[in-house]
């Protein structure tokens, strides 16, 4: 195979490369996993009775299936996804494979006709999921690095917290009112866009092989070597800090080929991806519930139900970005235990609303309103923590870890455990309120949250800072990478 050829610059190689839009495109692309996810799932069973003819004894049963082949596929391709996006020089063709199973499974499950075919369908969905967000959360790690992970995840998981909540309602509407198609169409509008951003995005490490220059957009740059001070805001140095993330040289073969299997044995690291399956788990959740509560209480219809999401949404498209900067500033672990702690309120409270009229709806709509502002709180804490475990094992053992380090690997787990929760999430909140009602349901998953909330402030940890001599000599914290 040829060299490629870095002296010939592609077309709009600055604006393709920019920051912005990569991120934009990660987004985009989670946005369009999550939305399609949810648009399927409330005409499962009606494609199950109306096309396939499966009578409606089954119909549970087979909508069932189809959800665990999702979730099944895409824990099974994750971590193949991860080693493939830390083998390969770019991230962008295997962005791009992933697109094209998405738009495989969503052609399948427009057209098909047989209960094979749409279990065909879902498994290309699930794989398409553990391409997209392995591979995603990888190039935003490689675009700004550690430093500016926090507001960084905090905002791009307030934009894809709206599609993953709106989804169902949405596409239940739709199919109401214009059937599959119209549901379908949707769907493949977004893939388009979505395909044309993956299709022109260059990653910040190739362009850099064209000539551009990304130095000037680093704020952590250690260049000043003489306006450094030696020691972190822990009182150790750099390389004492370093040691001790060491890890031992004779390790078993297995662990040589899979380290990211050695920082799993870390505590943080374990609880920030408990932290992620609460997060996932809550999202689920409500996601199951609010549109049959809202039913039952009020009267609800779909289009209804659906702006009872609204007060759940707008919370973590404002405060996400901020909770995000908070996380990057003072670490994990304040905001994921303090977050996790606050939920348990609000949810508590959902116990309250009964059936009646305006003043019962308020009550439901404020809840969930301060529902939405912990979620927006916990989005970013386990991506920031599980990056900065994996960054400290990855400098202070390159040898085993190699030049790239593991984070195709890393995420790869958290798209497993992410998945886990959206799975876990209808299951447990469906056979809790079965048995002990809505109240009490929300009052368990409360109890739940203090408890990780607790977990959290055990475990995970705050990020040392460098201290910075300002002019006059005097010292000032700063962040590390």
């Amino acid at each position: 195979m040829a060299a490629t050829n870095y002296s010939n610059e592609p077309w709009g190689l600055k604006w393709r490369s920019n920051t912005l839009f990569i991120l934009s495109t990660v987004a985009i692309g989670m946005f369009t996993d999550l939305f399609l996810y949810g648009l399927v799932v409330p005409i499962l069973p009606f494609i199950l009775v109306d096309r396939i003819q499966i009578p409606n004894d089954q119909v549970q049963y087979y909508t069932s299936l189809l959800l665990a082949c999702y979730a099944g596929s895409q824990v099974l391709f994750s971590m193949v996804a991860g080693i493939i996006a830390d083998k390969l020089p770019s991230r962008q063709p295997p962005f791009l494979v992933g697109l094209a199973a998405l738009f495989g499974s969503t052609a399948m499950l427009f057209l098909g006709q047989t209960i094979w075919v749409l279990v065909l369908a879902r498994v290309l969905q699930g794989i398409s999921a553990s391409v997209v967000w392995t591979i995603g959360l990888a190039m935003v790690m490689d675009t700004v690095g550690s430093s500016k992970l926090g507001v960084t995840i905090g905002s791009i998981f307030s934009f894809i917290t709206v599609g993953e909540l709106i989804a169902p309602v949405f596409g239940g509407l739709v199919y109401k009112k214009a059937g599959s198609g119209a549901v379908f169409g949707t769907a493949f509008g977004l893939l388009v866009v979505d395909f044309l951003m993956r299709l022109v995005v260059i990653e910040k490490k190739v362009a850099m092989k064209y000539g551009v220059d990304y130095s000037t957009e680093s704020d952590d740059s250690d260049s000043e070597a003489g306006e450094t001070s030696p020691l972190l805001s822990n009182g150790n140095t750099k390389e004492e800090e370093l040691a001790k993330w060491r890890i031992p040289k004779d390790q078993p073969a297995w662990i040589k080929k899979l380290p990211i299997l050695y920082c799993m044995g870390n505590s943080r690291l374990l609880v920030s991806q408990l932290v992620a399956f609460t997060h996932a788990t809550l999202l689920a959740v409500f996601d199951a519930t609010i549109v049959i509560e809202s039913r039952d209480l009020f009267g609800f219809d779909s289009l209804r139900a659906g702006l009872l999401f609204v007060p759940l949404i707008l919370p973590p498209l404002v405060i996400g970005p901020i909770a995000g900067r908070g996380v990057d500033k003072y670490g994990a672990k304040i905001f994921a235990a303090l977050g996790l702690a606050y939920l348990a309120l609000p949810l508590i409270l959902l116990r309250i609303p009964h059936a009646g009229g305006t003043v019962e709806i308020v009550k439901m709509a404020s809840f969930l309103g301060m529902c939405g502002l912990g979620l927006a709180t916990i989005s970013s804490p386990s991506i920031v923590e599980a990056s900065y475990v994996v960054e400290q094992f990855h400098m202070a053992n390159e040898d085993l870890f190699g030049e790239t380090g593991p984070y195709g690997q890393l995420y790869a787990v958290s798209s497993m455990v992410f998945s886990a929760g959206l799975t876990c999430g209808p299951v447990i909140s469906g056979a809790l309120r079965d048995r002990v009602g809505y109240g009490n349901m929300n009052a368990i998953m409360g109890g739940f949250c203090v408890s990780v909330s607790v977990l959290s402030w055990m475990y995970l940890g705050r990020i040392p800072k460098t201290v910075k001599r300002d002019r006059s000599g005097c010292s000032t914290p700063r962040l590390i990478g």
